[in-house]
């Protein structure tokens, strides 16, 4: 009875026709990836070649793709499972660009947060395909940029949060924040030049360290008003091209910005686990392109506020 009552659903007109049309769109978006190191293969550029790039190289492989590394140095961990690699300042833009044009990729992966992201834009508009989109690494490798599109336009809660061009402009912004708070260079990677700011009297060495560690010299940096979660976790959301689909939520622990441990799934209320994907889904709907999104959020009070989202699985995802 169950069978013949499924097959009933699915002869309806409006199912029958539903169905066509998305097998349609998928066969329309599918691609044949042709033999690693043969004329018209399959490339895919890592732009950054570390832990997490090697998995992304390790399942390329899997999939007969061929696989080109980048990264600043020589001898980093995906460079050892591709069939490629290149050593480059990632953040000069000649030679970015120099390497793709001569690599011809069909997919470019940027892993890390150290990347002159207007190439990647630039290189867009010419036809080449930026994992998820260069919108989207563009805005989410800056907190200022995330800040605005979350807070601003979509409305999301967030921390409260100021910035800061210099150090006179910390000083006096902490006082409309509040202590303890943390400061962050609006572009920075893996927790690099944070600080927890207790006191008056730690302000000074908070703004060496983000000036020092920052992605950029002198580059702004954002005071975010501290909040005691309760827990903080990572949703990591695919955005394919039938839909978006979400990975159970992953908890996690940081010490001094660092990633220390993680665990799946994270116990939360159905409630809250639906505000995040919500929240997820609007801020991904906005920025666009296919790939693997990680959110953060933190649980404060039976409340799900925005943190920070990545491109790609973070430490924090993996």
């Amino acid at each position: 009875m169950v069978e013949l009552g499924v097959i009933n659903y699915l002869m309806r007109p409006d199912i029958y026709d539903m169905l066509l049309r998305r097998v349609n769109h998928i066969q329309d978006h599918m691609i044949t990836i042709k033999t690693a190191l043969c004329k018209n293969a399959t490339r895919v550029m890592l732009l950054g070649s570390g832990e997490l790039g090697k998995e992304i190289a390790i399942e390329c492989q899997r999939m007969g793709i061929e696989v080109i590394s980048v990264d600043r140095y020589s001898n980093a961990p995906a460079m050892h499972v591709s069939h490629r690699q290149h050593v480059i300042d990632m953040l000069n833009a000649k030679e970015l660009e120099r390497c793709i044009i001569l690599e011809q990729p069909n997919f470019i992966v940027p892993e890390i947060e150290s990347i002159n992201t207007a190439t990647l834009i630039k290189l867009e508009k010419h036809g080449y395909c930026i994992v998820p989109s260069a919108y989207a690494v563009h805005t989410t490798m800056n907190r200022k940029l995330v800040r605005n599109l979350t807070s601003k336009i979509l409305n999301i809660p967030t921390s409260e949060y100021q910035f800061a061009s210099n150090y006179q402009e910390v000083k006096k912004n902490i006082k409309n924040i509040g202590y303890p708070c943390i400061i962050k260079p609006i572009m920075s990677s893996s927790g690099k030049g944070q600080s927890f700011v207790k006191n008056e009297s730690e302000i000074s060495t908070a703004w060496e360290k983000s000036q020092k560690y920052g992605r950029v010299k002198h580059q702004e940096v954002i005071i975010e008003k501290y909040i005691p979660f309760d827990f903080e976790f990572t949703l990591l959301v695919v955005n394919s091209i039938d839909g978006i689909h979400f990975c159970l939520p992953i908890g996690h622990f940081q010490e001094n910005g660092d990633y220390k441990e993680s665990w799946q799934p994270q116990k939360m209320s159905a409630d809250a686990l639906k505000e995040a994907k919500n929240i997820s889904k609007k801020i991904i709907s906005q920025l666009g392109g296919y790939g693997v999104f990680g959110v953060e959020f933190f649980a404060y009070k039976k409340k799900i506020i925005f943190s920070e989202i990545s491109p790609r699985p973070h430490d924090t995802g993996m």
